[in-house]
């Protein structure tokens, strides 16, 4: 590439100053580097002349959006899950896109075990009690559920629920799954079953499938109504997959112990019909419920990896190679080499 043909870049959220260095030796970068996320006709504008993308979570790319994009060669996610963009599309107007899948497995685990461990110790709720200056000392009080011979029910046994099981094997609880396609897991103490025979036996519940049609609300109140009086709901994975307004229902009606959260129906932009906002509801239960801001991925070693390697797929792609991270196969790839 020559000096006068460099291709355009653009980043669209705050990444480590040792990927943008490596992008600016190959490229011309436009990178924001605020903490915020702009508005989407600032995305859309900055992209319409530029030739790859580096996506991350609240980015949304549809048939729409590329049809204003007529350079780009490849959109490269930061991120695991492609469910806010159109890869399809991408694939008809010749556009690669890319994940980095593995990345993200292992803080994501790491997350949902604190979640479980948070939710069902009351650990918000004690150092509420701590901070709020009555605190004098042991009392018999906040007595939680606890993890041991607890039977933990995971949806959609892929790299994350594989992780969080050899994350609690020392926890001595019991592990059930549910998969569309179960693949062997003889190397993991773990009891396939049907779903709803999951939602019955387990007091911990952890959705962890795609987001797709047929796994929207997943957790609704049927299924809900399924779990046992008393059980625990943790969500890493997608926030629609949970109806949070259900969640709330069966938490006002005791028949959820309490929900956790990394991830929110809010965040699913894809979606026409998301809230805007959590219910209030579950906002104000500060005894029932614990939240993180999408964290999943949040250890600063590791985001590093991960934009790094979402940069080495648009370098790969405009040099006219089959970036590594690559999900989808264009007709052709056209090269800016």
């Amino acid at each position: 590439m020559s000096p006068s043909s460099r291709p355009r870049v653009l980043v669209t959220h705050w990444v480590h100053a040792p990927v943008l260095a490596y992008l600016q030796e190959r490229c011309d970068v436009v990178a924001n580097t605020t903490p915020e996320t702009w508005p989407r006709e600032r995305v859309l504008e900055l992209a319409s002349d530029c030739d790859a993308m580096m996506a991350f979570m609240p980015d949304a790319v549809s048939a729409g959006f590329l049809e204003h994009c007529p350079r780009l060669k490849v959109i490269a996610a930061a991120l695991k899950g492609p469910d806010n963009f159109d890869i399809e599309a991408c694939t008809r107007r010749n556009v690669w896109f890319t994940l980095v899948p593995d990345l993200l497995t292992v803080p994501t685990a790491e997350l949902a075990v604190g979640l479980m461990l948070g939710i069902t110790r009351r650990v918000l709720e004690g150092d509420d009690y701590v901070r709020s200056g009555q605190f004098r000392g042991w009392r018999p009080a906040l007595y939680g559920a606890g993890l041991t011979n607890r039977t933990l029910g995971i949806i959609g046994m892929g790299a994350v629920g594989r992780t969080v099981v050899r994350r609690l094997g020392g926890f001595d609880m019991h592990f059930v799954y549910s998969d569309l396609h179960p693949a062997p897991t003889d190397d993991l103490p773990a009891k396939h079953m049907a779903l709803q025979a999951l939602l019955a036996a387990s007091d911990i519940v952890l959705p962890l499938t795609h987001l797709a049609r047929e796994t929207y609300h997943l957790i609704g109140a049927a299924a809900i109504a399924r779990m046992k009086k008393g059980a625990y709901l943790i969500n890493v994975g997608r926030g629609s997959l949970v109806d949070e307004s259900a969640v709330a229902a069966a938490l006002a009606a005791d028949h959820l112990a309490g929900y956790a959260a990394d991830v929110f129906e809010m965040e699913d932009w894809a979606l026409e019909s998301r809230p805007r906002e959590l219910p209030p509801a579950l906002l104000a239960d500060r005894r029932r419920t614990l939240f993180t801001p999408h964290l999943g991925s949040a250890v600063d070693d590791v985001r590093l990896a991960i934009a790094m390697d979402a940069a080495r797929n648009i370098i790969e792609a405009l040099d006219g190679h089959r970036p590594h991270g690559a999900v989808n196969e264009p007709a052709t790839a056209a090269s800016t080499a």
